[in-house]
């Protein structure tokens, strides 16, 4: 394996680790065909796991391996991988590689806008002046409502929604949980007990593509009533298996916001406050709506948190890394 090139950001506490280098070609005409390659390649696959598992990583590391775009339309396509394989869509993956396309002059000097590839479509990062980046998600939509699942805790009642993944979404409260870091523990078990019980049912597909298909995490939130504009909650998304998200979840956001019009409470032009699990916070807009579900605009920011060479030793015998959860 030849070393690898990356350079680490973190949205509002959540790691995203950007391959500058190092990766073997993954070839496929469209993004989502090239994430199928790179799931299917031991080679490629070695590179994600020597980034996200121990020594070099951790249980929670998110990241992603640059590829073409599907068409000269966009700056670039990306592939988002966590230490179970890979996503269809990652918000706050998408804000970072906003920041980063800017900074790093991956994009013409003045482009304050970029539009990205990701599996689940097209999607546009703009970067303001003040820093923050805003990303317009693909069409969110309401999958399933009111969805008894039986868990350890009792039943509870779930919303199935989709952002760019399929999350499912349930009161903390009504598992006798709160959305804070005292409960952490509580809520990664819960999160996966609850998205393992939905993910081979009818709920788990998507309408468009079987392969996005499968619920992605469970999201846990506190209903933090009104504010002026819209609706403000806590959440925290437990996703892949078992990995808790610090930020507020990007696409989360987008498919909690598709949840919340269902219900009236977030009309066009209002914003859901959005707070994580260790306070910091994204903001979604609900730009319009169409046949194909809510248009959103989800806003926060990114900051660079250093650069790295990755090697592997071939004498070794941890070889890409282990992982304890």
């Amino acid at each position: 394996m030849q070393p690898v090139r990356t350079i680490d950001y973190h949205t509002a506490g959540e790691p995203f680790r950007i391959v500058l280098d190092g990766v073997p070609e993954i070839a496929g005409a469209t993004v989502l065909e090239r994430r199928a390659t790179a799931q299917a390649s031991p080679s490629i696959d070695a590179v994600r796991r020597l980034l996200v598992q121990e020594p070099r990583g951790h249980a929670d590391m998110y990241g992603c391996f640059l590829v073409p775009p599907d068409d000269d339309g966009a700056a670039f396509g990306v592939l988002f991988w966590h230490k179970d394989g890979y996503s269809t869509a990652c918000g706050h993956g998408t804000i970072a590689l906003g920041a980063w396309a800017v900074a790093s002059g991956r994009v013409p000097a003045g482009t304050t806008e970029v539009p990205i590839d990701v599996p689940s479509g097209r999607v546009v990062a703009r970067v303001h002046p003040d820093g923050g980046v805003s990303f317009r998600n693909v069409a969110s939509y309401v999958l399933a409502r009111d969805v008894e699942v039986r868990t350890t805790r009792g039943s509870v009642r779930v919303d199935v929604s989709y952002g760019g993944a399929i999350y499912a979404s349930v009161p903390a409260s009504s598992l006798g949980l709160a959305v804070t870091p005292e409960h952490h523990v509580d809520l990664i078990a819960i999160g996966r007990e609850i998205k393992w019980a939905l993910n081979e049912t009818e709920w788990a597909h998507q309408r468009g593509d079987s392969r996005l298909d499968g619920v992605y995490a469970t999201i846990l939130y506190d209903d933090l009533g009104q504010v002026a504009d819209g609706p403000h909650q806590r959440n925290v998304a437990v996703f892949a298996d078992g990995q808790l998200d610090r930020s507020p979840c990007g696409s989360g956001t987008s498919a909690r916001m598709a949840v919340l019009a269902a219900d009236g409470r977030l009309t066009e032009g209002q914003v859901l406050v959005h707070d994580s699990i260790i306070g910091t916070r994204f903001t979604g807009r609900l730009v319009g709506s169409g046949p194909d579900g809510v248009l959103t605009e989800i806003t926060g920011s990114a900051f660079a948190t250093g650069e790295s060479v990755f090697r592997l030793d071939p004498a070794d015998p941890l070889g890409t890394g282990f992982t304890l959860r």
